[in-house]
């Protein structure tokens, strides 16, 4: 078994409005309370950085079993929103919509079209952070395929 240990920074110098920083790797940013929940909106806040998360872990892991497969990828993005309630002064977040746009080349045929649709909710399944999340948060794939 191989295990692998992330560290992050943060450095808080005060209230709840303040601006704090964080350091993990290549991620270096500026942190507060987002201005929707009545803060400063100064560099990023926890929920754009889960959303973060789960976007880019779905998206790379889409990407690696799309190789594996084989697929003639031609280009692939995504947009993602996380939805976040507030009620009765309780924060959840609620739930992450990825919405993956996949164009496959011209050489793909039926079954190429098949297994990518696949390979989309699979991806989902199998994302280290959707695992994480998975029970407290829905994540659910809208996918556009060209």
């Amino acid at each position: 078994m191989a295990e692998h240990t992330f560290r992050l920074k943060a450095d808080w110098p005060g209230g709840r409005n303040s601006v704090g920083r964080i350091a993990a790797g290549h991620l270096q940013t500026q942190i507060s309370i987002p201005p929707e929940m009545d803060g400063p909106g100064v560099g990023t806040n926890p929920d754009e950085m889960l959303l973060g998360a789960a976007a880019t872990c779905y998206i790379i892991t889409l990407a690696a079993m799309i190789e594996r497969a084989d697929l003639p990828l031609q280009e692939m993005e995504l947009q993602s929103e996380g939805i976040v309630d507030v009620t009765k002064g309780v924060i959840t977040y609620k739930q992450i919509i990825h919405k993956p746009v996949i164009a496959l080349t011209s050489a793909a045929g039926e079954q190429d079209y098949v297994k990518l649709n696949t390979l989309i909710e699979k991806a989902e399944a199998n994302c280290m952070i959707s695992r994480a999340v998975r029970g407290n948060v829905d994540v659910s794939v809208s996918p556009t395929i060209r």
